[in-house]
């Protein structure tokens, strides 16, 4: 009786550790790597998930949609959804578009004319009109 207690016992033991040991078998998925939120400075040490982009003229980190004026695109019969914004600073202007990797640095002479860069010309009437190659893009106050 001892015998089969015994024996009992021990197919007991080797039953649980089998079991054990094929639940360490399982794999584990590795672990996503976390992502924190405003680690996306960019080379000027901006956060663009905090609404901050580099500014030329300023030479810091702004957030464009304060302090700036708010071109809206022109109206040429297509609906949009994007804006562009420009800072003024003395003679020089300084265009945040949507379409524009980096920002559009324009001069203008004298106080009453216009901006100009290149192919870019931002005309201060009814509020500002923005032109490239003499076309209307975006208009604003």
């Amino acid at each position: 009786m001892k015998k089969m207690f015994l024996l009992l016992m021990l197919v007991s033991v080797f039953s649980c550790a089998k079991k054990v040991s094929q639940e360490k078998v399982v794999a584990k998925e590795p672990q996503k790597e976390k992502v924190v939120v405003g680690a996306d400075a960019d080379s000027h040490g901006c956060k663009a998930s905090a609404g901050y982009t580099w500014s030329i003229l300023k030479k810091e980190c702004i957030r464009i949609f304060e302090n700036s004026t708010k071109l809206n695109h022109a109206e040429d019969g297509k609906t949009y959804t994007t804006v562009s914004y420009v800072i003024f600073d003395g003679n020089k202007a300084e265009l945040f578009l949507d379409t524009q990797k980096e920002s559009i640095i324009l001069e203008r002479k004298s106080e009453g004319d216009s901006w100009v860069n290149g192919d870019w010309q931002l005309i201060p009437w009814k509020g500002y009109v923005l032109k490239k190659n003499g076309k209307i893009i975006y208009t604003g106050e």
